[in-house]
């Protein structure tokens, strides 16, 4: 039977790690910080449920249905399944985060460097995505390229950063603004879900699957094991970087005050703690950051749309690298615009779906609960989801306000809770029922 060598199950970890760190984990928990001010690590408190626990608690779902979404979404029925599917492959894959990878990539590290010439986002964006395109044609490859070269040097940038924001302490804190007054936890808890790191882990779990296999392993219960190994050592890496940051964004009123993004007060932030220096070490940071999640994100959707269609992976490598070319000049602060109010409609079904897929064997039939549940969590999500948008006044808000946890952008939970309470009594009433 073979097996993972330990030198296999580190660059594994590596790679899983290195997977998740991108655009969006580098950039928010710094502005969360800022905004939070002395109530930062509640915030973080809530920022770490869903940037870290669901990810990670999503690998370990995936890897008992052989990292397939499909088969994990299946009791929510064919259509819905499929729905689901294909609009998480798309968000996180060439709607949102690939193109985000190469916008935030640019605009961090590169702006400053190619500011001379005419379409400069234009020039950084094709060399980027060419890079892309030639490691995302060799997915076996994954393991070496990224788990054994690219994230080692990913970590090592990130780790010099790290140290740096706790040497470096902070000299000013500022008081809490916004809804992190009142509640920094699910403040927190709602912009962990722009990291996208929850619906990132559904569609990396083929490519942990994939690459375990690349090396031989078939037992399910071996794959099974070092997915959680992976998993669990790629939260224990998130949860360190996200902390560093907090801690980055915290003491950086002095050096970025009242940024509008995180992008601005990691650049304030290295050129104040390194100096001249501090432009080219946060330009190669980023860029591993960036190119290694827009990798296993080309992969990850290719492999998926190459299984339900006739046209080959080589063939919808170039589609969506292609097409997340063309949103990446868009330009980060549209693609966050964009990007947030859907997140937060996707959340909520993906979280239910995901947790509740550890309780199927409780069910007599799964289907009957958890397609309602998941079905009044996305509900509910779209509402949160036009809240955070331009058309918010469309809503009846004296209503809103009569939901529990509605403040908190939380509103979707008490009536998910419930749905689910009801129809587990009904599920267990008609299998007292057939038993009889």
């Amino acid at each position: 039977m073979t097996k993972l060598s330990t030198r296999d199950v580190i660059a594994l970890s590596f790679m899983t790690f290195a997977l998740f760190i991108g655009a969006g984990n580098i950039i928010f928990p710094p502005i969360v910080a800022q905004q939070a001010g002395e109530h930062v690590w509640l915030a973080a408190a809530g920022f770490l449920i869903t940037a870290v626990g669901l990810p990670v608690i999503t690998i370990v779902a995936l890897s008992r249905t052989d990292g397939s979404i499909t088969i994990l979404s299946s009791p929510l029925g064919k259509t819905a399944s499929l729905l689901l599917t294909i609009i998480c492959y798309l968000s996180v894959g060439p709607l949102f985060a690939i193109p985000r990878t190469a916008s935030v990539s640019y605009e961090i590290g590169f702006m400053n460097y190619l500011s001379n010439y005419e379409h400069p986002i234009l020039i950084y964006s094709i060399c980027y995505f060419i890079v892309v395109t030639i490691v995302a044609l060799y997915p076996n490859k994954l393991l070496d390229s990224i788990g054994n070269i690219l994230a080692p040097l990913k970590i090592l940038a990130l780790a010099i950063l790290g140290i740096a924001a706790f040497l470096i302490p902070a000299r000013f804190i500022p008081d809490a603004v916004g809804e992190y007054v009142h509640s920094p936890v699910s403040e927190g808890f709602i912009n962990g879900y722009l990291t996208m790191d929850t619906l990132a882990a559904l569609v990396f779990g083929i490519v942990i699957i994939n690459a375990i296999r690349s090396r031989g392993v078939s037992d399910k219960k071996l794959i099974i094991k070092y997915a959680i190994i992976a998993g669990i050592a790629s939260g224990v890496g998130l949860t360190l970087v996200y902390l560093s940051l907090f801690k980055l964004g915290m003491g950086s009123h002095d050096v970025a005050a009242n940024a509008s993004n995180g992008a601005i007060i990691l650049h304030a932030y290295v050129e104040h703690a390194f100096g001249d220096r501090g432009a080219l070490f946060l330009s190669i940071m980023i860029f591993l950051a960036c190119i290694v999640t827009a990798i296993g994100l080309t992969c990850a959707c290719a492999e998926y749309f190459a299984s339900i269609t006739k046209i080959s992976y080589r063939s919808w490598v170039f589609i969506f690298v292609i097409f997340s070319f063309i949103i990446s000049n868009l330009g980060l602060t549209k693609l966050i615009a964009v990007s947030g109010p859907i997140l937060t409609a996707l959340y909520p079904p993906a979280i239910v779906m995901i947790l509740l897929s550890f309780l199927n064997k409780y069910f007599a039939n799964p289907s009957s609960i958890i397609a309602p549940v998941t079905a009044v969590a996305f509900l509910f999500g779209i509402i949160e989801g036009i809240k955070s948008s331009p058309f918010s006044e469309a809503l009846p808000h004296n209503l809103l306000q009569l939901i529990p946890l509605e403040q908190q952008n939380l509103g979707w939970l008490v009536p998910a809770l419930a749905v689910g309470i009801i129809m587990f009594m009904i599920d267990r009433a008609r299998a007292s029922k057939r038993v009889a």
